[in-house]
Order: structure tokens, then sequence, then C-alpha cells
């Protein structure tokens, strides 16, 4: 008895060493996944290095509560398996949506990005954000599009600076001859 209280005990401190480093974290159902669904998604998302456990809801109630984000356990009713990342926030997210349109029996129900908790339709609409590649390619196109600007600005004043040295120099040797 006493070896299984510390073997959870080991399991809710390992539980909130992930958790607690996380930045996303994603509570879904898997009722009515077969095995080899389960663990296509399993290595969908191991690819990505995204970790998909089914932990015992009490374990993790008790690491979300020292954590201080219980309000996810609203979340932690019926079979869950929880997915999350200490990368980017956005690819599970993506993941997991698209093999929910693919699979009907995995249902997203909700949960936590950066100490915000998010319901299934926050996440969906997390999913359809741009990756992180393409938002930054935005923001480089957009810093560089004013330098660019200017660039032409100062490239015509000094284009029209050049002409009017040109027509003073035909001018003089005009003159001169």
């Amino acid at each position: 008895m006493l070896e299984k209280r510390i073997l959870k005990e080991k399991k809710v401190e390992l539980l909130k060493s992930e958790l607690g480093q996380a930045k996303i974290i994603v509570m879904t159902d898997y009722r009515g996944l077969t095995v080899a669904q389960t663990n296509k998604l399993r290595r969908m998302l191991q690819a990505e290095g995204i970790k998909y456990k089914v932990i015992k809801n009490t374990l993790t109630r008790i690491a979300a509560a020292d954590l201080g984000i219980s309000a996810m356990n609203a979340y932690l009713d019926g079979p869950v398996a929880i997915a999350y990342t200490y990368n980017d926030p956005v690819t599970p997210v993506k993941l997991l949506v698209k093999f929910a349109k693919e699979h009907d029996q995995l249902s997203l129900k909700g949960g936590m990005l950066e100490k915000q908790i998010l319901d299934e339709q926050s996440l969906r609409q997390l999913a359809d954000l741009p990756s992180r590649e393409v938002l930054l390619a935005k923001v480089l196109g957009s810093l560089q599009s004013p330098l660019a600007g200017m660039l032409n600005v100062l490239q015509g004043n000094l284009r029209g600076f050049v002409y009017a040295l040109q027509a003073v120099k035909e001018k003089r040797e005009k003159e001169s001859a």
C-alpha cells in the first residue's frame, strides 16, 4: 500500500514538472478511438515533440492544484488524454484539430495556454492561426516595407540631384564651347 502511494506521489511530481513547463496543454476525450488510431495520433504528435498521455484525473487534479491551475479541473471528467509541449503552442492544437476532423471520436475538451484557460472554441481559433514562420515572415515584410519606401525616396532625391548636376555640366560645356 505504501509503495503504491509513493509511486503515485512520484507520478504527481513528474506531472507537475512537465505541466509546469508546458507552453500549452490540451485535454481531449479519446473515447471510441481504436488502439491503432490512438497509436497513429501518438506517433504524429511525438514526431513534432508533443507528449500525449492518459493520466488519472485525480493525479492531474492534484498536480494542477499544486501548480495553481485548478481551473483546468473543469475539463477533467471522463476519460482524458493530455497533449502538451514545451515549444510552439499552436502546433499541438493544429494537429489535434486536424486529427479530430478525420476521426469524429476524438474531441477537444479544453486547454491551457501559459496559465490562460481555453475552451474548445478558443482552441479551434488558435488552430486557425498561421504558423509561427508565416507570422514572422509577415512581421518581417511589414518592417521591410517602410525601409524599402524610404530607400526609394532617397534614391529618387539622389537621382534628381545627379540629373541636375548632369544638366549643369552640359550647360557649362555648351557655354565654354
